[in-house]
């Protein structure tokens, strides 16, 4: 059974405001899991305001389902408080909350393989994010449009990383370890990713124009 929806978590959070503000400024996200960890669950509200948004833009980018990605950023949170315990104190919180979100979007495409993924999801304008676009060429709206319809359209494992290094900001090393690689073959991976995407980028660019 999912968690609440975004706003239910919020207003859950919300109930120990005092204790919110008193950390809120001061605590990292590493130092505020180890508080979880440790029992206070209800700390979990303060990661929620931090990764919600990020977390919901990684799963539309990568499903282009809008609507489910609202369920997976609750399974993840319900998996960082099932699994709280297993979080280490080394590493980066960051790149552990990515990995529990990149098998919960592997859990999706497994129970999900006989639908269809929409090639252009014409509702992804009513969540506007702050992220830069995944290219440089695409500056006006209309080239946005046509960007995050070539990045619906390049293979799962490109779009994972363009996803993750372009627009969630992950850097070669966090990637790697997410998909238990050497660095080098991030780098090669997200230089193939690119080439595909400005490949498909100016593939449908010239058929709107034509």
């Amino acid at each position: 059974m999912l968690l609440a929806r975004s706003s239910q978590f919020r207003v859950s959070s919300a109930a120990s405001a005092t204790n919110l503000t008193a950390h809120v400024d001061a605590d990292s996200d590493h130092d505020i899991m180890l508080a979880v960890r440790m029992g206070e669950v209800r700390r979990l509200g303060e990661l929620f305001e931090r990764y919600h948004k990020p977390l919901y833009g990684f799963f539309v980018r990568l499903t282009n389902q809008p609507s489910a990605s609202e369920d997976l950023v609750q399974i993840v949170f319900y998996r960082i408080l099932k699994y709280r315990h297993t979080y280490r104190d080394e590493g980066k919180f960051s790149a552990w909350i990515y990995h529990l979100a990149r098998k919960v979007a592997a859990d999706h495409f497994r129970k999900h393989a006989r639908t269809p993924i929409p090639a252009d999801p014409v509702d992804f304008h009513e969540h506007p994010d702050q992220d830069p676009a995944p290219d440089a060429q695409a500056g006006t709206a209309d080239d946005l449009a046509l960007m995050r319809r070539a990045l619906a359209r390049v293979s799962h494992e490109h779009r994972e990383v363009l996803v993750l290094a372009r627009l969630q900001h992950l850097n070669h090393q966090e990637i790697a370890r997410l998909l238990d690689c050497s660095v080098g073959a991030v780098k090669v991976r997200a230089h193939r990713a690119l080439k595909e995407l400005r490949e498909v980028y100016f593939k449908i660019r010239k058929e709107a124009a034509a």
